[in-house]
């Protein structure tokens, strides 16, 4: 396991203590989980740019126009 030194203004840092407390968890916690949305957001944001990279425009158009008219005849 890492320690990472982190700066924040000291308003910053209070309302983020005040955050875990009213989530019942402890600061180390939190940060913790909000490195685990990030990191998860990070890579769909890569899966989707790889099959993006591998994909057909025009099939891909084809499959939301048919999406949108599904949608508007329900």
């Amino acid at each position: 396991m890492s320690t990472v030194t982190l700066r924040l203004p000291d308003s910053k840092h209070e309302r983020l203590k005040e955050y875990a407390k009213e989530q019942g968890i402890s600061l180390n916690k939190l940060f913790d989980e909000l490195a685990t949305v990030a990191l998860a957001q990070f890579d769909a944001k890569t899966r989707f740019t790889l099959r993006a990279s591998k994909g057909d425009a025009k099939h891909g158009l084809a499959l939301l126009d048919k999406l949108d008219e599904r949608l508007s005849s329900s």
